[in-house]
């Protein structure tokens, strides 16, 4: 068995993993360190929970020199806040014995504050996309001493619209530089820019993509409507009792709100909401309080929750299933079953959602086990303002339909057949070609 001691890494980085508690590397981590190590381009996919962060941050550490130059020499971008947050923090574990310059950057914080701390000098910068663009448009950061760029979550950047400023920042980054990519998950556009952007990178690819993590217990339950998938989340939040670490994920902003005020009267202190309309401190603080134990579950977005590191997680409830992407299903049950420990997943699946269900499934080559709604659970006949099917006013007349011209042409409305003859110099000089001509074919005749 492998540990960190057979990867070469110097005696401050063993001492910092030792007081972590970290004495093997994940399969992720030790495929990757070799490669990193040489210097090559480097594309790593694995699963939520694998060790992702440690196994570009180890090699990056070990092959890190002490300097004095204020240009940063490693650049890592990140989709959200909160990753920032949670990649400096590991970055400042991993080097408790070392001398690292280490700087997170973010929207939503004081700009002028970030730019006397990248003037001071830093060795690593840790950013998202576009304060990343608004540091070097204000001409404080330089990109020309970067020696090694990496992408995590680059997918979930690509779904938030950051291609344009990701595009930006790989134009103007120097050409002589290792370029390393991270990720749960790649599509045609993410391989459409390793392609264009990377040179000949290695692929560490430690299972299938789609291959759910073997020790989470999938289950399911056939509900009608939100109403009644409230019941039943509060009906397991009080009959449960390993339910100390819950998950929940939503759709959207609004059914988050939603369910917290359905809840609110029963488990106000025991519940924690994140979503991009929260304030940043009250983001920090949500995922705070659920990662130190004093929130019981924590309501989440798919874009929020992607990349956080939330230990422990017991449960993963599927208030909402994805809807658009089976892989989404993949990432979210990732969150619980880390650590060689078990985990329980559970989703609430609707009529709408049976197609998606099938899709996961057919993705995992596994079926979701559906278990029999609890009999003091209340099936609700209240529907929402989105649940309710839209209702057509008959009194309305009916729109004629546009009839669309048959031929390649059509005659052109009056207006529109007026020639632009340009000003007056124009005019006058069509007016003596005009009668120049004239005056040749009277001579002709």
């Amino acid at each position: 068995m492998t540990t960190f001691k057979d990867l070469n890494l110097t005696k401050p980085l063993l001492n910092a993993l030792s007081d972590i508690g970290f004495e093997k590397p994940t399969p992720i981590q030790e495929k990757a360190f070799p490669v990193i190590m040489s210097g090559r381009d480097a594309v790593g996919i694995a699963q939520t929970g694998t060790g992702k962060t440690f196994s570009y941050l180890l090699p990056i550490l070990r092959q890190l020199t002490y300097s004095e130059q204020r240009a940063p020499r490693v650049l890592i971008v990140v989709p959200t806040r909160e990753l920032v947050v949670q990649v400096v923090n590991e970055i400042e574990k991993l080097s408790k014995y070392m001398r690292v310059r280490c700087l997170g950057v973010y929207g939503a914080s004081n700009i002028n504050v970030q730019k006397q701390q990248v003037y001071d000098g830093l060795d690593i910068l840790v950013a998202t996309p576009g304060r990343l663009i608004d540091l070097t448009l204000s001409r404080t950061l330089q990109f020309t001493g970067i020696q090694k760029l990496v992408i995590d979550e680059v997918d979930e950047m690509l779904n938030l619209g950051f291609r344009s400023q990701l595009t930006k920042i790989l134009d103007i980054l120097p050409e002589k530089r290792q370029n390393l990519m991270f990720s749960a998950t790649l599509n045609e556009d993410v391989e459409l820019m390793i392609e264009n952007h990377f040179k000949k990178p290695e692929y560490i690819e430690l299972i299938s993509r789609g291959t759910p993590l073997e020790k989470i217990i999938q289950q399911g339950y056939s509900v009608p409507n939100f109403y009644t998938k409230a019941n039943l989340l509060e009906f397991l939040l009080q009959h449960e009792k390993d339910f100390t670490k819950v998950l929940l994920f939503v759709k959207n902003k609004k059914i988050a709100d939603e369910i917290y005020k359905e809840l609110e009267a029963g488990f106000a202190e025991d519940i924690g909401v994140i979503h991009s309309n929260k304030s940043q401190p009250q983001r920090f603080s949500a995922v705070k309080q659920f990662d130190e134990g004093t929130h019981r579950m924590l309501i989440a977005t798919d874009v929020i929750a992607r990349g956080l590191d939330l230990k422990d997680v017991t449960h993963v409830i599927n208030f909402d299933m994805p809807v658009k992407d089976p892989n989404a299903y993949i990432h979210r049950i990732g969150r619980t079953g880390r650590a060689d420990k078990t985990g329980i997943a559970i989703s609430f699946i609707t009529k709408a959602n049976q197609p998606m269900q099938k899709e996961i499934e057919a993705l995992m080559h596994k079926k979701i086990q559906m278990l029999d709604l609890p009999e003091a659970v209340e099936v609700s006949e209240n529907l929402t303002q989105d649940e309710k099917p839209v209702k057509r006013d008959k009194s309305l007349k009916k729109i004629p339909k546009l009839v669309t011209p048959t031929g390649a042409f059509h005659e052109k409305k009056d207006k529109n057949k007026k020639v632009n003859i340009g000003g007056k110099r124009r005019q006058a000089s069509l007016q003596r070609i005009a009668d120049k001509r004239n005056r040749e074919k009277s001579s002709n005749k």
